[in-house]
């Protein structure tokens, strides 16, 4: 007797299945990324969101007259320890400022999200930061003054934040949000990232900061 057709239903049916719970995974994850700056949007007096090209939502949130911009980006290059998620908050506004100082914590030549390597000065560590964190300009004479900056840089007691930068055009502080789990991502190469939306209270510190260092660069203009 034939078997082959008893056996192609099951065959068939497991087919479906997966095709379903595929399905299904690539919903939760749009729905899940759309949704990733949800909780940020009550930091702020308006919120508008689009979605970017990677599927994450990426937020304008206005807080009186300033307009943050935040933006997820994944990191997912094999040659990484883990794939991450980094988290970027930019105030796009003109500073008083004549040169770009970037201060990135633990630089390991693999920032896709920053132009840091780039830039040509490397300057003296400062007071507050930790150990292995380098400051780097595009013209060391003309950074801002040091007792404007210092009292800022408690941010980076938090081991997750990443970078801050000082140019012209703007501030931004870019934080560690999310990797991958290393256990699934080792044996079953699974790096899913952004799940679950971003806590309101990463961000708020890095907000708070961010408009406290403008302050303090437009009190020395």
């Amino acid at each position: 007797m034939d078997i082959l057709p008893y056996l192609a239903v099951p065959a068939g049916a497991g087919l479906l299945l997966l095709a379903a719970r595929t399905w299904s995974a690539s919903v939760r994850r749009k729905d899940a990324r759309a949704a990733y700056f949800r909780d940020a949007a009550s930091l702020f007096d308006t919120a508008t969101s689009r979605i970017e090209p990677s599927g994450f939502a990426r937020m304008t949130g206005r807080r009186g007259s300033d307009a943050f911009d935040l933006q997820a980006l994944a990191d997912s290059l094999t040659f990484r320890k883990l794939p991450a998620l980094w988290v970027m908050v930019t105030l796009p506004a003109p500073m008083p400022v004549r040169a770009t100082l970037d201060i990135m914590a633990r630089p390991g030549g693999l920032e896709t999200f920053s132009h840091f390597h780039s830039l040509p000065h490397t300057l003296p560590a400062l007071p507050g930061l930790p150990e292995g964190t380098v400051i780097r300009s595009d013209d060391g004479r003309n950074v801002p003054a040091e007792d404007r900056i210092v009292p800022h840089l408690g941010l980076f007691s938090d081991p997750r934040v990443k970078e801050l930068v000082i140019s012209p055009k703007g501030l931004r502080v870019v934080i560690l949000a999310e990797e991958a789990e290393r256990g699934r991502y080792l044996i079953f190469r699974d790096a899913e990232l952004g799940a679950v939306p971003l806590p309101r209270d990463r961000l708020q510190p890095v907000i708070e900061t961010l408009r406290a260092l403008r302050d303090s660069l437009k009190e020395a203009a």
